[in-house]
């Protein structure tokens, strides 16, 4: 079991450790994680149908974002969740309060759920999956030696298989997103917008995690034990 609960993607690098406690809650960041992802789009959305006060909304909302920020540097815990969340909440209220337009505020979260699409989309089409490229760069850095490291788990058919089928289900879920929002987007329904966002967001996230850890646990740690068997025979 590795001493420190890693989180998102890099939770699924720790898959084929042979750990029977795997925490989806844990791998989305825990609790208090989940609730900092989630509060400025909760209050996002139900201060502006509220009042109906773009200004007001978009100052509360940067308020709240970096108050989490120095809640954590006030209690010396990491701070690197926060700020990427402080980031990325920043460049929603921009955008919305540039634009003049609510509906805005989500134009960001499009881009880059579009972005993993077509990213992840190419790489099922060359056949090299992406989710499989992600783990197995955090699972073990090609600081040298690339090819071997590219080949030692695209070689493995079966990890090869289940990184395939989690790639696929990435996709979806980001497909899935866009067919849902968008059209809310166009018409311009701002509460039900965020009400989906929110439902689709840590919710889908979730998910996604928790069945890709079921799909390559098994196959990645026979990988693994396989690979110690190597070493220690070559020893």
């Amino acid at each position: 079991m590795t001493d420190k609960k890693r989180t998102g993607l890099s939770a699924l690098a720790d898959a084929g450790n042979g750990d029977e406690d795997f925490s989806v809650i844990e791998a989305i960041g825990g609790p208090r994680g989940v609730i900092e992802s989630m509060l400025p789009g909760v209050v996002f959305v139900v201060l502006f149908v509220a009042t109906s006060n773009l200004n007001l909304t978009i100052a509360v909302s940067a308020v709240l974002a970096v108050l989490q920020v120095i809640v954590r540097l006030c209690q010396r815990q990491s701070v690197m969740g926060a700020v990427s969340g402080l980031v990325a909440v920043g460049i929603c209220l921009i955008w919305a309060w540039k634009s003049h337009e609510a509906r805005n505020y989500y134009m960001f979260g499009f881009l880059t759920n579009a972005i993993y699409l077509v990213l992840l989309s190419v790489s099922l089409m060359v056949r090299v999956p992406g989710l499989g490229l992600v783990v197995e760069f955090i699972r073990q850095m090609p600081t040298e030696r690339f090819k071997a490291w590219f080949q030692d788990w695209m070689n493995d058919e079966a990890l090869k298989r289940a990184y395939t089928i989690i790639t696929g289900l990435w996709v979806a879920v980001f497909a899935l997103r866009l067919i849902v929002q968008v059209p809310l987007y166009v018409t311009d329904h701002v509460a039900a917008l965020g009400v989906t966002r929110l439902l689709m967001g840590i919710p889908f996230w979730a998910l996604a995690i928790w069945v890709s850890y079921l799909i390559i646990a098994t196959p990645l740690h026979r990988h693994k034990t396989a690979r110690k068997d190597e070493n220690e025979d070559a020893s």
